[in-house]
């Protein structure tokens, strides 16, 4: 009989994993423009009940509380949510702030206008279960709206290059960026979102002065790339990931060796639930 993790202890490691490094820096240096990306596509306005899940710091409830919407930010890092909810009442925003596995959502059915994720859900490792979560709690008629890292896209050949050091996946996890594939998207929700907007776009990333920067901004702030370092330390292959990290930052370096300049491809979907 082969062994399996039990579901507390495999969402114990995702939080303990997102919970390392310091991903809200990770958002403030080159993230920022994708949650207005999202809030926008998505027409939230005034009055409107919104769901963020695996909202992270709130990169995309904070703008759309900013429109007036009633936003409940749901994570399943309170970690996350603590930097969100610190950054939201600076900004003089209240938003509802929820742990929550996006796998299971603690909300009820039909109960949100929108429901969105901005680089977040794309994370669980059941796809199917959040893509359900997803559609059971917006209302018939509401909008879905998701982006999401493309599997042919920068951050798709990251988790390629990290996955050889990666501690193994759970059983039944799919790799995150599949997320970014209009065919998975098609395959998750079937006929049960009709969706209205369904297109590649590029984040253009130059925080960066070398191009390996972006790999130590990495090892030192993002939860994946921590683990995958850590696994690899673990089995003697520290140098073999580092000189993997190294060639991945030169060849996906779109700048020159001393202005680093990259480009990350995302899916922006967005649909009406049926």
């Amino acid at each position: 009989m082969s062994s399996t993790v039990p579901n507390s202890d495999l969402k114990a490691r995702h939080r303990a994993m997102w919970a390392s490094g310091d991903y809200a820096s990770m958002v403030e240096t080159f993230l920022l423009p994708l949650g207005p990306r999202l809030v926008e596509a998505c027409g939230i306005g005034s009055g409107m009940r919104v769901l963020d899940v695996a909202a992270g710091t709130g990169n995309a409830s904070i703008p759309a509380a900013q429109r007036g919407a009633s936003v409940t930010a749901s994570d399943l890092t309170p970690e996350l949510l603590e930097a969100g909810r610190r950054h939201a009442e600076a900004h003089g925003l209240e938003l509802e702030w929820v742990e929550a596995d996006a796998e299971k959502l603690p909300f009820d059915d039909e109960s949100f206008d929108v429901v969105m994720s901005s680089i977040g859900a794309m994370f669980a490792p059941h796809h199917q279960a959040v893509a359900d979560e997803l559609v059971r709690v917006c209302r018939p008629g509401g909008t879905i709206g998701l982006l999401c890292w493309t599997p042919e896209g920068m951050i798709g050949a990251l988790f390629r290059t990290m996955g050889p050091f990666a501690p193994p996946p759970p059983p039944g996890a799919q790799p995150p960026p599949l997320w970014g594939s209009e065919d998975h998207i098609d395959e998750l929700f079937g006929d049960r979102v009709d969706w209205r907007t369904l297109e590649r776009d590029l984040l253009e990333v130059t925080a960066f002065e070398r191009p390996r920067d972006y790999g130590e901004h990495f090892k030192a702030r993002y939860g994946p790339t921590i683990a995958a370092q850590a696994n690899a330390r673990t089995n003697g292959r520290e140098a073999e990931f580092d000189e993997a990290l190294d060639r991945f930052c030169d060849e996906w370096n779109r700048g020159t060796p001393d202005r680093a300049r990259f480009e990350k491809e995302y899916l922006l979907a967005v649909g009406t639930r049926a």
